[in-house]
């Protein structure tokens, strides 16, 4: 039977619905809110009757919240605010906050993590925000007004949490920068939000100064380092430069622990915000180059904690919860992960700020839970198989039967588990990749291809959950249910979510399509936005007059309510002929169907008859192919050997035709097949601006930087035809 969430009947939450609470003992222990399940074969979202509109699809909701959305995990629990104080009181000598030092560059050695615990993290977010209050009056000269907005901009790390927290304290109001974002959206959002106070890291303070454009606004810096360093020059110190060059642009720089120090010489009582007030003003990483600010407010943080603790598995009572954050913290996906941590008492470790290496982290951390993305999961995939699968000798093929066995329980309906093989495979495989503790993990931000979900499920042998979010909807509001082993949807609707789906006829997706209904999809509910800041005409085309906003994914809602995102509406175009194309849907088969490439960009236009393509490999699989196609050996660790091989023309034929194979079993037309093909070993990448922080193609941006290869394949002609006319 599926759990079914009642209101409970608790003093004072009469105008909030909550999750069921246990009446005994503290708010979020394990086994206090109620986790969503289902048994396989039943309904997850339920179609609300009576509520079909013409070009509509019926409301769905999660069938656990069918009568009403949740607003929150507990009465007591209505901001941010209040949900880190509960923490912070109950859990006052748990470890918060850590982070390693790095002691010997040249070594790339690293200290233990030091922590702070969450009684020492509240000090300094009191202290902090104390300070903060101060400088917007007597530097800043704000004297109208205790409500400013704080920009931040680093990599993760402790302080970017104390500084949001110290906000909160004092109902400030955060707006994250992108650590790769741009000269000139920094410089339009720094105006946009007039942000009196910047705090970053050190290694930012410089590229701020370096904006050509007047700051009409931004009068302090507050540096998130030690302003001196080992290599400062005797006469000269790098804080002094850059304290002479803030004040030739009217901006005086402190450091954060001299911040906490005025906090401290002027106390304040804090401001606690209520419930309606603005919490962040988030802007989208966007695949375009215009960011928008998306305004958050503290109810809608504390519906996104009800998303966490209903639908996500926990460890049990007797284990402290840790996290590694590695995702940008300035990502929404990133901050609900952190904010569910921090609300449970859990401790949260930085990552040293290198993701390729973060599997040294993650062996170090042991976190109870992980929550990723499919370029991440990829990569766990690769390496896994690497020594299991596809290695070589007896324990390899132990390794391939063993695997073999739970992929096909998958199959007939069964669970990742096997009483044998996880003791012999999965508890391996978790101790290698530090995951020994982690009851469950989650891949967000971008389809995770069904290959990997499956096995990385019974690699594993934990729960593996895709969800469906995004900026506007506080991160998570569609999420996969934890005992269900399907795949290629995003689960149901969330607790906090009711969803619909919109015709769009253009694409030929109508809600009355059979077996499912098809259309933009259309969500509305407790975590969702308030309005765009300060565009009120985007604010308005994105809602319709129900209040329903329009993510811009098309979905299908098969018939137990689970939600399949199968392309985009806006990322679509016509060919020469006069055909619609749309490349998400295609690369995602192309994707799925192909272990060559683990990323691909389709590229057409109204004055091309055909598709072409710029792939990234997957070197282990790539590497034995292109090995047997130019009858020499590759190594899968030598870039410079796989880029060579990438550029010769019988690889670039021999995978098309894979693709070839590709398209046809997934019943592609003619005009959506890729007709040529580019392969780079790492084309597309956060730092040349090509992946937004959550490692989305910018496809705009991409088909700049790649107009000129774009062009030669053009110019080559159709690769595909040439190949079958010669074989």
């Amino acid at each position: 039977m599926a759990t079914r969430l009642a209101r409970p009947q608790e003093p004072g939450a009469d105008d909030l619905l909550v999750a069921p609470v246990s009446s005994d003992g503290p708010i979020f222990d394990k086994d206090s809110v109620t986790v969503i399940t289902t048994q396989p074969g039943e309904i997850q979202g339920v179609a609300i009757k009576g509520t079909e509109e013409p070009g509509h699809s019926p409301v769905y909701r999660n069938v656990a919240a069918a009568d009403r959305l949740i607003q929150s995990p507990h009465p007591l629990i209505r901001t941010q605010y209040d949900a880190f104080q509960y923490s912070y009181k109950r859990y006052s000598d748990r470890n918060c906050l850590g982070k390693r030092y790095l002691v010997d560059k040249a070594a790339d050695k690293w200290s233990s993590y030091v922590w702070e615990t969450y009684a020492t993290v509240a000090q300094r977010r009191t202290d902090l925000g104390a300070g903060l209050v101060h400088l917007n009056k007597t530097v800043a000269n704000n004297t109208n007004s205790d409500r400013f907005a704080v920009t931040l901009f680093s990599q993760n790390r402790p302080e970017w949490v104390i500084t949001d927290l110290a906000c909160h304290a004092y109902n400030l109001i955060v707006v994250p920068l992108y650590d790769n974002l741009g000269p000139d959206s920094s410089e339009f959002i720094l105006n946009s939000v007039e942000s009196p106070i910047l705090v970053a890291s050190l290694n930012h303070i410089s590229s701020v100064l370096s904006l050509q454009g007047e700051l009409k606004y931004l009068k302090v810096i507050i540096s998130m380092d030690d302003l001196q360093s080992d290599d400062d020059l005797p006469a000269e110190s790098k804080g002094d430069i850059l304290k002479a060059w803030a004040a030739e642009k009217g901006v005086t720089i402190y450091t954060i622990s001299e911040v906490e120090e005025l906090g401290r010489k002027f106390p304040r009582l804090h401001s606690p915000p209520k419930p309606n007030d603005i919490l962040t003003i988030n802007y989208t990483s966007g695949t375009t180059s215009e960011p928008k600010g998306v305004v958050l407010t503290h109810a809608n943080f504390v519906a996104a904690l009800a998303v966490g603790f209903c639908h996500l598995p926990r460890t049990s009572n007797d284990k402290v919860d840790m996290v590694l954050s590695y995702l940008p913290l300035a990502h929404i996906y990133e901050r609900a992960t952190l904010g569910i941590a921090s609300a449970a008492g859990a401790g949260i470790a930085f990552f040293r700020g290198n993701v390729f290496k973060i599997l040294q982290d993650l062996r170090t951390v042991q976190p109870t839970a992980f929550t990723s993305v499919p370029r991440m999961m990829n990569r766990f995939e690769s390496g896994i198989k690497e020594k299991t699968v596809d290695a070589v000798g007896w324990r390899a093929a132990i390794a391939r039967h063993g695997l073999g066995v739970k992929l096909h329980n998958l199959e007939i309906g069964g669970t990742s588990n096997h009483v044998v093989w996880d003791r012999l495979i999965s508890r391996k495989v978790k101790a290698n990749a530090g995951m020994n503790r982690v009851a469950s993990i989650v891949s967000g931000s971008a389809p995770l291809a069904a290959e990997t979900h499956q096995f990385l499920r019974v690699a594993f042998g934990v729960p593996v959950i895709q969800g469906y979010g995004l900026t506007e909807t506080h991160g998570g509001c569609i999420v996969g249910q934890q005992n269900d082993y399907t795949t290629g949807h995003c689960g149901p609707p969330a607790v906090t979510t009711e969803v619909r789906l919109r015709d769009v006829p253009d694409l030929s997706y109508l809600t009355t399509d059979k077996p499912w209904p098809r259309g933009e999809l259309l969500v509305r509910g407790t975590t969702v936005f308030k309005e765009y800041y300060k565009d009120e005409n985007k604010t308005r085309q994105s809602f319709d007059d129900q209040g329903w906003f329009g993510t811009g994914d098309v979905a299908t809602i098969d018939h137990l309510g689970r939600v399949y995102i199968i392309d985009r509406v806006k990322n679509f175009f016509k060919l020469a002929q006069g055909e619609y194309v749309a490349p998400e849907q295609i690369e995602n088969k192309y994707l799925a169907g192909c272990p060559l490439i683990q990323q691909l960009f389709a590229y057409g236009s109204s004055l091309e008859a055909f598709l072409v393509g710029i792939g990234q490999i997957q070197p282990l699989a790539f590497a034995p192919f292109a090995s047997h196609i130019l009858d020499r050996e590759i190594d899968p660790f030598d870039e410079t050997g796989l880029q060579q091989a990438c550029d010769n023309v019988a690889v670039r034929e021999a995978v098309l035709a894979e693709l070839e194979k590709v398209a046809g079993a997934t019943k592609l037309q003619g005009y959506e097949k890729v007709r040529n093909l580019r392969l780079f070993f790492d084309p597309f990448t956060i730092e040349n601006d090509t992946l937004t922080p959550t490692l989305k193609l910018k496809r705009p941006r991409i088909a700049v930087v790649y107009k000129n290869v774009i062009d030669e394949m053009y110019k080559e002609g159709d690769r595909l035809a040439k190949r079958k006319r010669t074989d």
